[in-house]
């Protein structure tokens, strides 16, 4: 493509609309436009890479065995009441009615409509087992839709949903698109790590998520020094303390701590540290009652794995501050587990604590010296915290350093949550009803390319990986208005790279090279080669390479040659 032929143009500025580095460069460098909150027009520049995602998506999957079909985006309302996410899903649904007022949904995802497909289509355990999948827009309507299109309310997915007679064909087709979606990501070639991960409101059972480290992810991740293992901080167990508790050697003493809720400013006024504190915090039962959950005043709850927990709500609920009054006397910020009466589940770690200090349930004022067994009963003992660098890794092998990630991809192992409730059946050898077993496997086309945006960038401008680039080669000229010489060399040269199957830009406008190379640089195509009359009287071009930066001088009758010998494939 030649560029002076192209209508829309970089951008100086950094749109004020824009928070991270991904919607800034990519508003800047001309890859998308916003239309509303958290909904973008894809210009032709970002749709090539785009489409370069979804190619690659695209052969890995046909080359695992799925099946590519297209679902419609709106949906009947009476698919997800038989579901049961009519009344599940919440605001981020979508909901519209057509001129008959029938209810209908634009997806945010798909499993009803392909289990209804399974239902309808899927007649014998023979043709077991199968995987559908899909590359479609999908709606979520976010509350607070951000970061361009890392979450938007419109984006495109690919969605792929497997069928099969029993929990080892589930298993296999699991694994075999964790193999696909791991050869996807490499040939793109971008860091990531497979993590364990909640399934969330998709529900089922085993689920890993595909994280892109960058250090501006949203996610954190726990990756282990020692060998693979990487878990979603939500669902990272954090094991017992090695060493066993010490003995108490301090008496239980009440002091006066006015004004003081924090465990910050608990630890500055007593001056004990964090680690030798712990913090009560009192949230709703599944049954009407309270629960008290105890963890080290420098840790964190994790409400995943609290909300676990039988008994205790799920989602997890903090109780109202009157509430808390009401049932222990005290207002949160002085509350501790001496003298408590209702259920009290201590973290591992707090357990492993001797001559702790906690809240005395008694305004302005703390206990020190405080210990389990001798003053107040051994409490019901969970994993409640979040794990934290250096905490040994659940796998055995090293210990835990917490990175940054982008969610790009998940996969799950649904088990028969929507074929029950849709009844999507098929006979079994003998003849009799089996109700199918269910995979779902997902994949944000559209995050990626801000997620590889994300990961490969420096302070001019965008560093495509190569199998991402809108173009592998940019080739621009020096003097091209006024130079009959560089304009007849490039144009050969940009015929020779194109009839040879590469993809070039051609910057033929009559601009400054600053403005040339600026934008260059802001585009981040992997190869560049300049043309110029110097250059050219000599018989060399200049050769550029994004990512290293590196400029060298290369024959120019040898160019296509040398162009092959530095792509990758």
């Amino acid at each position: 493509m030649r560029l002076s032929q192209y209508p829309i143009n970089t951008v100086k500025e950094i749109p004020s609309e824009a928070e991270v580095i991904s919607h800034k460069l990519m508003l800047r460098a001309g890859l998308i436009r916003r239309l509303s909150a958290g909904i973008y027009t894809w210009l032709p520049l970002g749709l090539k890479v785009l489409r370069k995602v979804e190619g690659i998506i695209r052969e890995e999957m046909d080359r695992a065995g799925a099946l590519e079909l297209l679902m419609p985006a709106v949906q009947p309302a009476e698919l997800w009441q038989e579901s049961g996410r009519w009344d599940q899903y919440g605001p981020e649904l979508l909901r519209i009615k057509d001129r008959h007022d029938r209810a209908f949904v634009i997806g945010p995802t798909h499993e009803e409509v392909i289990t209804d497909l399974a239902r309808r289509e899927l007649k014998s355990y023979r043709q077991l087992p199968v995987n559908f999948y899909q590359i479609q827009m999908k709606f979520r309507d976010e509350i607070r839709p951000r970061f361009g299109v890392m979450r938007g309310r419109e984006f495109i997915m690919k969605d792929a949903y497997s069928f099969h007679a029993d929990e080892a064909s589930l298993q296999a087709g699991y694994d075999a698109m964790k193999q696909a979606y791991m050869r996807m990501f490499e040939r793109m070639e971008l860091t990531f790590r497979a993590v364990r991960a909640d399934t969330g409101s998709i529900g089922g059972n085993a689920s890993e998520e595909f994280q892109v480290l960058a250090d501006s992810g949203e996610d954190a991740i726990a990756v282990s020094d020692g060998d693979g293992f990487a878990a979603n901080l939500e669902l990272a167990a954090a094991l017992p303390p090695a060493t066993p508790r010490a003995a108490a050697s301090q008496p239980m003493t009440q002091v006066a701590t006015p004004r003081t809720r924090t465990i910050a400013e608990l630890t500055a006024l007593l001056g004990v540290s964090a680690d030798r504190t712990i913090k009560t915090l009192i949230v709703e039962g599944s049954e009407g009652g309270i629960v008290a959950l105890v963890v080290r005043g420098d840790h964190e709850l994790n409400a995943v794995k609290a909300q676990k927990i039988p008994g205790v709500a799920n989602p997890l609920r903090m109780a109202a501050p009157e509430r808390v009054v009401e049932a222990t006397g005290t207002e949160p910020g002085f509350l501790g587990p001496v003298g408590l009466t209702c259920r009290i589940i201590a973290d591992h770690a707090a357990l492993a604590l001797a001559d702790f200090v906690c809240g005395a349930n008694v305004k302005d004022a703390h206990l020190t010296g405080v210990n389990w067994l001798r003053d107040l009963p051994e409490p019901e003992a969970a994993d409640l915290r979040n794990v934290v660098a250096g905490d040994p890794s659940p796998s055995g092998a090293g210990t835990l350093r917490i990175v940054r990630g982008i969610e790009v991809g998940h996969i799950f192992q649904l088990g028969r949550k929507y074929s029950e409730a849709l009844k999507a059946e098929v006979l079994d050898s003998d003849g009799k009803p089996l109700t199918m077993l269910m995979g779902c496997y997902g994949i944000g086309v559209t995050r990626i390319v801000a997620a590889a945006i994300e990961q490969n960038h420096d302070d001019k401008g965008i560093i495509w990986p190569e199998p991402l680039a809108p173009w592998r080669v940019l080739l621009v000229t020096m003097n091209h208005a006024r130079s009959e010489a560089v304009r007849n060399a490039a144009d050969a040269l940009y015929d020779e790279l194109t009839a040879a199957g590469i993809d070039v830009l051609y910057d033929d406008r009559d601009a400054r090279p600053g403005v040339k190379f600026t934008d260059a640089e802001l585009l981040g195509i992997p190869h560049c080669v300049v043309v110029g009359d110097r250059g050219l009287a000599n018989g060399t071009l200049e050769y550029r390479h994004r990512r290293s930066g590196a400029n060298e001088e290369i024959a120019a009758d040898g160019v296509l040659a040398f162009l092959r010998s530095r792509m990758k494939g």
